[in-house]
This record gives C-alpha cells, structure tokens and sequence, in this order.
C-alpha cells in the first residue's frame, strides 16, 4: 500500500515494482527500476527516504527515519530480506545481508558486503570496497572483483524480476 502523510507523498516511476503488501509511507523518493518486495515498510516520516535506480528492498525489509536521519541508497543497491535501515546512507553497487541492522547516521560505501546479522553501530563509516561482519560490526577486508562481479549480478537479477512481478503476478484469491 501507498500511503500519503499530510503534504508527505512518495513519488515512484511507473518501472517500479511494489509488493502489494508493502507499506509506503510520506516522503518516499524512488528512481526507475526500484523493488520494494513483500513485507516491505518504508516510513518515511521525519525525513526523506531516497532509493536510486535499480536498487532492491527485500522480503520484510524496514526503513525508518529520524528528524536529521534521512536514508539515501544509491544505485544497485540490494537490500536483503528482514534488514532494519534507520537513518543511514548506503553506497553505490552495495549489498546488505540478511536481518543486518543499520543505525543513524551510519554510512556504508561504495561496493561494500554488510555481512548477515551485522550491527553497524551509530555514526560508524565503512570504506568503499569492504566486507563488513559481526555485532557490533567490523570491517574484515577488502572485497575481491569477484565478490563485487556477484553482487552486482545479484542486483541485476532483480531489475529482471521487478519486470517480471510487474507483468506476471496475479492474486487467485
């Protein structure tokens, strides 16, 4: 569902795909090609939520703001399923592991791999290209190309299925 709040309404391309028990709330900004999956609550209400091109929100999925804590996820972005985003900034070609959480003012960089179950703690900055783990989370290494080649095969996977839910999924209830 997509939900104005007051003057606060999202703003989403027609290439788009949206889950439709997904909750999409207030100043929601998303570009061409985004996925917002099944589960999905993006709430945008003290501050913007942006989201570039061809980025992916999975399965379950929350995001949620603080005045001052907006979240921006650049392009080729995926987001894995039950992942807690609050007020941080996600780099460009990144991918978010599974049931990771993110806290304000937080900011990943570019190709970077936030390891499942990872706490990225307040304010905490994570260099381009690094394989971040644990809770509270560390930075482990550098990516190799492959690991980076994977991720963003990963994220082009789902543009494809964003098009594919578009045209094909049909409720039979």
């Amino acid at each position: 569902m997509i939900y104005q709040l007051g003057e606060l309404s999202p703003k989403i391309p027609k290439s788009c795909f949206i889950a439709p028990n997904a909750s999409v709330i207030g100043n929601v900004d998303l570009s061409e090609n985004v996925s917002i999956w099944f589960n999905v609550v993006i709430r945008a209400d003290l501050a913007q939520v942006k989201i570039a091109k061809n980025s992916n929100i999975q399965d379950g999925s929350i995001l949620h703001v603080d005045k001052g804590f907006p979240i921006n996820i650049a392009e080729n972005v995926t987001i894995g399923h039950k992942v807690m985003l609050h007020g941080c900034t996600i780099g460009e070609g990144s991918l978010i592991g599974i049931n990771a959480v993110i806290l304000n003012g937080a900011i990943i960089g570019k190709n970077c791999l936030v390891g499942a179950n990872a706490l990225v703690t307040e304010n905490m900055v994570i260099p381009d290209g690094s394989l971040v783990l644990g809770s509270p989370a560390k930075v482990v290494k550098q990516l190799d190309e492959k690991t980076k080649v994977m991720i963003a095969a990963g994220a082009a996977h789902y543009v494809q299925n964003n098009h594919h839910y578009k045209k094909e999924l049909k409720q039979i209830n």
